[in-house]
């Protein structure tokens, strides 16, 4: 796997952040283990895929599925609260939220 590339043969990682959280509370190899670990915990939030060695706006841009489209895009501000954009599952008290 090589940090930074593009395509399957990135490594990618399951981060959980919990709805009242200001930081991630947990980072999972795989989304299996993440939701176990939630619903152990009977926990609230978001579960995201993340591209490791990466950052998720130059990772968006780079594999097309984000364009600038305003003068703002690319600012430090838009790029430091730009998500994933990859998978993701909503989580209420410990299960998927569907």
């Amino acid at each position: 796997m090589v940090n930074g590339g593009s395509g399957d043969d990135a490594r990618r990682v399951w981060i959980f952040h919990g709805d009242a959280a200001r930081f991630a509370s947990g980072v999972f190899d795989d989304k299996v283990a993440a939701l176990e670990w939630i619903a152990r915990h009977g926990i609230t939030g978001i579960l995201a895929e993340y591209q490791v060695g990466d950052g998720c706006y130059d990772f968006a841009v780079r594999e097309g599925r984000f364009h600038d489209t305003k003068k703002s895009h690319g600012s430090p501000d838009h790029v430091a609260s730009f998500s994933s954009g990859l998978a993701h599952v909503h989580v209420r008290e410990g299960q998927p939220d569907l």
